[in-house]
């Protein structure tokens, strides 16, 4: 179900909306809901009247919540607009591709740094060729992260006219890279990744987590698949 709004002496809004970021925790809420002249962004007036559900989540550092309004006062921001819901979903689409290019890197770098000082049969892992080649495999698509995701900033921070196409290109390609570099970093740190005392558990977490957030890769190849072919 999702948030529709109404008009009777003032705006309200009725229904439910999930998989809210910091949702617990926010002062101010903005919600995209129809209107009869369309959709239309809201501000809530009253935050305290919402009910708030914590979401279970993989990963724990993602606060999620479900939201939960009744006849809640509103301010209409703005007119309506048929284009603002995939607007500010494109915006999404390029932040959560932000935070997976750099999650990668990250877990590229520490699989970097460990290769360089683990040691197996008397040498470090990384002077094996097949560790060099699955760390270069890593960089190759952690750079290809890195290049969609800045591609689909600078489109939605110019306006350009294919900025929705490039940020959901952006999230399908930062999605497949952080799921394949978390799954690697596992991988080549051996039995020590597996253990809480390790970061990877939480990055592969991470990229489980965040390839689902606001549409899978393969959904998101689909909506931009014209703009490709």
């Amino acid at each position: 179900m999702g948030v529709r709004a109404e008009n009777h002496d003032g705006w309200t809004l009725t229904g439910m909306s999930g998989f809210v970021l910091d949702g617990a925790s926010a002062d101010v809420l903005l919600v995209i809901a129809p209107s009869p002249e369309g959709p239309r962004l809201f501000e809530v007036q009253d935050v305290s009247a919402v009910r708030r559900e914590d979401t279970a989540t993989m990963d724990q550092t993602l606060r999620l919540t479900t939201v939960h309004f009744d006849a809640v006062p509103a301010r209409p921001l703005g007119a309506a607009d048929p284009t603002v819901l995939e607007t500010v979903r494109a915006l999404a689409l390029a932040a959560v591709s932000a935070v997976q290019a750099g999650t990668a890197a990250r877990a590229l770098d520490e699989t970097v740094a460990y290769a360089k000082q683990r040691v197996q049969f008397g040498r470090t892992i990384g002077s094996f060729q097949a560790v060099k080649h699955r760390l270069a495999d890593m960089h190759v698509r952690v750079e290809v992260a890195r290049t969609a995701s800045r591609a689909a900033s600078d489109a939605l921070a110019s306006g350009a006219r294919d900025r929705l196409e490039l940020a959901a290109t952006a999230k399908a390609t930062c999605s497949e890279a952080l799921e394949h570099v978390a799954a690697e970093m596992i991988q080549l740190h051996g039995g020590i990744a597996i253990t809480w005392e390790h970061d990877a558990h939480l990055i592969f977490k991470r990229a489980h987590a965040l390839g689902q957030l606001f549409g899978t890769a393969g959904e998101e190849r689909e909506r931009a698949a014209d703009w490709a072919l």
